[in-house]
């Protein structure tokens, strides 16, 4: 690469809970030389996926090349988080051999692709790909999947009803961005769900795109960079249902932070989100969790009523150990009700 040669950037996104945190630890964990740096944004004021970022401890990206730009999506705060954040990654006496940029589970990815064309960072980066990481069990028992009668029953009651629902927007959106498709939950389906989700996929995808299998976001670092596709350049291939907006807001989504107690166990907690999860429209709930008697801290993640959870690094000195969870619903959750569940 000559001095002169564009930092290719990769673009990771994906719905809520796909995998996406995973996929880019599993970069970082096998860069083989290369020299990385990430940018990381979440719809929320807590960054979690920076957290579990910054604790790989990958010398090829330390955490200093780990930006966080929270409590705002990079496709609404372009000019004031995502240039400046790129400008200051380029400008570092060793710039990066390469940037993956993880949006936010609700991000629209072609506003961010169209940001590349900006003057003041057109010649020095480009889109090497759009990365959509999809959570293959969610879509096939049917998350984004609109029920026909239902909306038949709306828009007799509402003749101004011409568009899919917002989730659903979001969810096709990121695939008609997409350069590479990761089916990630592999695992979790059978083998005709899986060819059912890949088809139902390809119905969306406008253009020839690979889609490639993997569980736990594990898929050579080989195929997810290198692509090439200077996606900058190529937005007339990438259509949007919001392409004909100046912009757009978040507004049918709901988010905040729960604070909680240190618990006795992991099962307790996990028990109780699972049925807040079932008795509220929860789409996403992610952090940490004090456990008494344990020296580390308990990574918590769940998408709708599944749930994750591991003990991912020890509490420094010094750190308070107060247990932080961020949820993410739609529009109308009852914070209240949801607080008193989980904290008990």
């Amino acid at each position: 690469m000559t001095s002169f040669a564009k930092v290719p950037c990769t673009i990771v996104t994906g719905f809520l809970g796909a995998g996406k945190t995973t996929l880019v630890r599993h970069v970082l964990e096998n860069a083989h030389g290369r020299r990385l740096a990430v940018i990381v944004n979440e719809f929320g004021d807590v960054g979690i996926d920076g957290e579990i970022l910054k604790s790989c401890g990958v010398e090829s990206c330390p955490e200093d090349a780990i930006v966080e730009l929270a409590n705002g999506c990079l496709c609404c705060t372009v000019a004031d988080d995502f240039v400046p954040a790129l400008k200051g990654l380029l400008d570092r006496p060793s710039p990066p051999d390469h940037i993956v940029i993880e949006t936010s589970g609700l991000a629209l990815p072609k506003p961010l692709v169209k940001a590349f064309n900006w003057p003041e960072i057109a010649s020095r980066v480009t889109v090497d790909g759009v990365v959509t990481v999809v959570d293959g069990a969610a879509v096939a028992a049917g998350r984004f999947a609109d029920d026909p009668d239902a909306i038949a029953r709306q828009r007799a009651n509402d003749r101004s009803l011409d568009h899919d629902n917002p989730l659903e927007e979001v969810f096709e959106d990121q695939l008609l961005c997409a350069d590479l498709v990761i089916l990630n939950k592999a695992d979790l389906m059978s083998v005709e769900q899986r060819q059912a989700v890949v088809g139902e996929i390809g119905k969306t995808l406008p253009r020839a795109v690979k889609v490639v299998e993997a569980e736990n976001g594990r898929v050579p670092v080989a195929v997810l960079l290198g692509l090439g596709a200077g996606a900058e350049a190529d937005l007339a291939r990438r259509p949007s249902h919001h392409d004909a907006e100046g912009e757009h807001d978040h507004d049918d989504f709901d988010t905040f932070i729960i604070d909680l107690p240190s618990f006795d166990g992991p099962q307790v907690l996990i028990e109780r989100l699972r049925k807040v999860a079932m008795a509220h429209d929860i789409l996403r709930v992610k952090g940490f969790v004090d456990i008494d008697g344990k020296p580390m801290r308990l990574l918590v993640q769940g998408v709708g009523a599944r749930f994750q959870h591991q003990f991912d690094r020890r509490w420094a000195a010094g750190e308070a150990r107060q247990g932080r969870l961020v949820v993410i619903g739609e529009r109308g959750l009852d914070r209240a009700a949801i607080e008193a569940l989980v904290a008990g």
